[in-house]
């Protein structure tokens, strides 16, 4: 997690969300594992850029951080099925494109024409925080 693979601020690295229906497993680690959607009617394989920002509580540790939520998806046909949104960092070369997360929508989404996807993190509590 914190092992020197991300940096945590939007201008130094840049995390995105992808989707797929296919089931993440702890040995995928890189972008494309599980597979991405294709690229069609309004989605964009790689999904859209996450903007995200170290917190420190009291100016020191413990800190969090704090994710912005991308623009959200809005079809234009439809899209899908997807079960997974799943959270990368789009920097790194070594090991390229690195898995962070995934989140279960415990059943499959078919976007249909003009229905729109939201991407909402927790804007307080935020990823996650340590300390």
């Amino acid at each position: 997690m914190l092992n020197g693979v991300h940096t945590w601020t939007a201008a130094t690295h840049v995390f995105r969300n992808y989707l797929t229906n296919a089931t993440p497993v702890a040995t995928n680690t890189v972008y494309g594992t599980p597979a991405d959607l294709s690229t069609a009617n309004g989605y964009t394989a790689k999904g859209p850029q996450v903007a995200t920002a170290t917190s420190l509580v009291g100016g020191t540790t413990p800190g969090r951080v704090i994710a912005t939520d991308p623009t959200a998806l809005t079809a234009s046909g439809a899209v899908g099925p997807f079960r997974y949104v799943v959270l990368f960092n789009d920097t790194p070369t070594s090991p390229a494109d690195p898995l962070w997360s995934w989140w279960d929508y415990g059943s499959a989404v078919t976007l249909a024409n003009t229905e729109t996807f939201t991407y909402d993190y927790d804007g307080t509590n935020g990823l996650f925080d340590w300390g």
